[in-house]
């Protein structure tokens, strides 16, 4: 006999998620990666360069499945959700797929070594049993668009970056196709643009949080004007009101010069 349908009062709502490991303190990032995870974030919240709500953060376990190990993206993008108000909730301190009921549309691998398994397993890696890159776990999982970029060129096989800095996926039916030309971007300026997203990549240089240019990846619109961090909106800001106030002293002293000739005829500019 087939067992009744369970009523609303009966369902099951909340899974055990006791075995899985949602933080281990172990990522250790160098400053540069650090800093770019930092540059991908804030200025999405600083700028409000999407519609809210969103969820953008770095370093977080990306939970696919209920058994097995999490992946996690140096930098992940999810639009329409946001972080639950509890973390004393362990199944609200990661990103579990089950909770938010989506996946990520955007995650970003930033190279920092050979070991990363961005495109290719590394020989550390196979010999742990690993059976797959990053790659194509995320095309699995089915994430719209996969980026790796590497701005040290530390992975530059011909099956890797070959060259390139910048390279961009987008989900299809057969799995990822690249977005970015084959040989991948290597020049600054050029906008790889994420149209689920409404929003493009692209590689940028300049100096960001001190006094040294370097190369970053940043957010931009699609006429590749960068997503400001809220320091460089602050000073946007700031260089527009001097704008307008050395305008509006121009034109007061306009008017000085103005009715000082009419006084000289004669006239009175109040009364005019």
């Amino acid at each position: 006999m087939t067992p009744p349908l369970l009523n609303s009062e009966d369902q099951v709502t909340e899974l055990d998620i006791s075995h899985l490991v949602i933080e281990d303190d172990t990522p250790v990032d160098n400053f540069q990666s650090a800093q770019q995870q930092r540059l991908l974030v804030e200025p999405l919240y600083s700028s409000r360069a999407l519609p809210m709500p969103f969820l953008a953060d770095a370093n977080v376990g990306l939970f696919y499945k209920l058994k097995g190990e999490p992946i996690v993206p140096d930098v992940l993008l999810s639009l329409g959700v946001q972080r639950p108000e509890d973390f004393s909730q362990r199944q609200n301190r990661s990103y579990l797929t089950w909770e938010f009921g989506k996946d990520p549309e955007v995650c970003i691998e930033i190279v920092s070594n050979a070991e990363g398994d961005e495109l290719l397993l590394s020989h550390r890696s196979q010999q742990k049993g690993k059976t797959r890159a990053k790659k194509e776990l995320y095309a699995q999982i089915g994430i719209p668009y996969y980026v790796v970029f590497d701005p040290l060129q530390q992975i530059q096989g011909k099956a890797e970056m070959n060259g390139a800095r910048l390279r961009v996926w987008s989900i299809s039916p057969d799995g990822y196709s690249e977005l970015t030309p084959p040989e991948g971007i290597t020049s600054i300026g050029t906008v790889v643009w994420l149209n689920a997203i409404g929003l493009g990549l692209r590689l940028w240089e300049g100096p960001f949080e001190e006094e040294v240019t370097r190369l970053w990846l940043r957010w931009c619109d699609q006429e590749g004007q960068v997503i400001p961090t809220g320091a460089e909106g602050r000073e946007i800001e700031r260089q527009r009101a001097e704008i307008e106030r050395q305008r509006a002293e121009i034109e007061r002293q306009r008017a000085d010069r103005l009715a000082e000739r009419l006084r000289a005829m004669g006239i009175n500019p109040d009364e005019i």
